[in-house]
């Protein structure tokens, strides 16, 4: 089995990391420092679980990689839009896309039955950009309950979890999805095919949409967040107005908000991935995790007014921010 993956930073690495252990054929698509050290020292993963070290490919020239199974992005959300150059010379006929992203994925309502089957959200879709250049066929859902970050290029920490649900979007038990998961347990992960990988995608969400913008706005961390009564109550809003967004369009995720608050409050002291990105002047990956559930608000005709009004803060800091680099087509942002 060949697999691509296109943004080997914290996520990307440590998943092409435990592919090519398992023995799988692995090549890993970066550039700069992080491109350097890979291709001098392979990839090193310092984990509770136990320090391993493998070298698999390192190249910034997909056409060096060819043809593949499976291309796993491990680029943020904003930068998929502009990833063709990248993404195309690794497809073949019937090579599947597997983004570990955070939020509501371009293709959400792809082989979803119903009312808005094959409705394009624009705020992760713009003018169909994003469809065009990832085709929905290709997709794989994937929810990642893994934390991992880079302690140095080529090195990733990898602090707790090991789980990466995947799931056709269409809900069927596919060979693709099969050899996928077979592959990333080999590799010591879990990874269950889902029937039903939206309802994991509103779980992990019901989070990401209260805790990454007001961590981005106020500098606190998850426990101090839960710890705050004030903020907790916010972001038990939020997920009380997420939980009936997803309801409206058929899932159900079916977890209480305090078991959620406890699940955050009991990760002590960390950083949330937006909190990190702004700190280190990158652009804030608000638009999958917070604005794309206000449009689907619109959507289904829901009020969800806590929900905008973060979402206004979150759009307004975004304006004030000094813009980060700017993902060129070809160029692989920085992870």
């Amino acid at each position: 089995m060949r697999v691509a993956v296109v943004g080997a930073g914290a996520i990307g690495a440590y998943v092409g990391a435990c592919l090519h252990r398992a023995g799988a054929d692995v090549s890993l698509l970066a550039r700069g420092d992080n491109l350097a050290a890979l291709r001098a020292d392979g990839v090193r993963v310092l984990s509770p679980r136990g320090d391993f070290q493998v070298a698999p490919h390192a190249t910034d020239d997909p056409a060096e990689i060819g043809a593949v199974d499976h291309v796993v992005l491990g680029l943020k959300a904003y930068s998929y839009a502009t990833c063709g150059p990248l993404v195309h010379p690794l497809l073949k006929e019937d090579t599947t896309i597997i983004a570990a992203q955070n939020g509501i994925p371009w293709w959400y309502f792809h082989g979803l039955r119903g009312p808005f089957e094959g409705h394009r959200i624009d705020t992760v879709d713009p003018g169909g950009a994003v469809s065009r250049v990832l085709p929905p066929r290709r997709a794989i859902g994937c929810v990642v309950y893994a934390a991992t970050e880079l302690d140095a290029p080529g090195v990733v920490r990898h602090r707790e979890g090991t789980r990466f649900s995947i799931g056709e979007p269409d809900g069927t038990a596919s060979a693709r999805c099969r050899e996928f998961s077979d592959a990333m347990i080999a590799g010591g992960l879990k990874c269950p095919v889902e029937d039903d990988i939206r309802r994991d995608i509103w779980i992990k969400l019901m989070g990401n949409v209260a805790f990454n913008p007001i961590s981005a706005l106020t500098g606190a961390t998850l426990a101090g967040m839960c710890r705050h009564s004030g903020v907790r109550a916010l972001v038990a809003a939020m997920m009380r107005e997420s939980l009936e967004i997803a309801a409206a369009l058929g899932c159900d995720p079916d977890i209480a908000i305090d078991r959620r608050l406890a699940g955050a409050e009991r990760t002590g002291d960390h950083k949330t991935s937006t909190l990190q990105d702004l700190e280190r002047g990158k652009p804030l990956e608000l638009a999958a995790m917070l604005t794309a559930v206000v449009e689907l608000a619109d959507l289904v005709g829901a009020e969800a007014p806590t929900l905008r009004t973060v979402n206004a803060l979150g759009d307004l800091l975004g304006q004030r921010l000094a813009p980060g680099e700017p993902a060129t087509a070809g160029r692989i942002p920085r992870e």
